[in-house]
């Protein structure tokens, strides 16, 4: 019952922002006319890919939409690539020329992952004991709590939206660089610089590069609808992308 109700949120949603499909060239989804031509169900326990698109290797081997991910593997993409995916009760939209490198227990918890380059849009589900999720960066470290977040990984710099959710994030080389965020709707985002003044590796950025109906499409294959929709009253996208 209670999927189905999460299910009819997202319809709902995407009749009225027109719908949305499939990832666009600019690697973010792109809108479609009719507003059913996808509309995402949680995944089978036996299935990880919800879509891929062009180069897409898992563990060193080129993947196809029968491939599982575990909460150990190595997931990587080539130009012009994509990959949507779940974990468990996490899901994530990995974009082109990325690398990602899950880490967990066991092959069907997260317990965190490193983003070694790339982008990555992420929702994490509230474990069960309360610990942190987490995610590195090439300059940051980003402890979660049941969230939708966004990251880019550069040599000299990183991007964090905390879509919505609680995040503690600290610079990889400044201990002083740190900074608590809890976030209803894409409220502040972040760079984490590599270089720069003791305390001050952690900046103001622009919302960027991911949307609220990708949120909603990799919520949806885990059995969940964002807070944005089902808490918030979301009608339509808040923000121009």
């Amino acid at each position: 019952m209670r999927n189905r109700f999460q299910r009819r949120d997202f319809i709902r949603a995407a009749l009225v922002s027109g719908g949305y499909i499939g990832l666009g060239a600019s690697g973010i989804l792109a809108p479609i006319v009719h507003a059913f031509g996808n509309i995402p169900e949680e995944l089978p326990p036996d299935q990880s890919i919800y879509e891929m698109n062009g180069e897409v290797y898992v563990d060193g081997q080129q993947a196809d939409k029968s491939t599982f991910i575990t909460a150990q593997s190595l997931v990587e993409t080539g130009s012009n690539s994509h990959v949507i995916f779940a974990v468990g009760k996490d899901a994530h939209i990995l974009r082109e020329n990325s690398k990602l490198q899950l880490k967990g227990a066991s092959k069907t918890l997260e317990s965190g992952l490193r983003l070694v380059t790339g982008k990555l849009l992420s929702v994490l589900g509230k474990r069960v004991s309360g610990e942190q999720h987490q995610i590195e960066t090439t300059t940051a470290t980003i402890g979660i709590r049941g969230t939708g977040i966004y990251t880019e990984s550069e040599p000299d710099a990183s991007y964090v939206c905390t879509c919505y959710g609680h995040v503690d994030i600290s610079a990889n080389n400044d201990q002083q660089s740190k900074e608590t965020i809890i976030s209803e709707h894409h409220d502040a985002p972040r760079y984490i610089l590599a270089d720069g003044s003791a305390g001050k590796l952690i900046t103001d950025a622009p919302f960027k590069n991911h949307t609220d109906e990708e949120l909603m499409l990799i919520e949806a294959i885990t059995g969940r609808a964002p807070p944005f929709s089902s808490v918030m009253g979301y009608s339509s996208p808040r923000r121009g992308y």
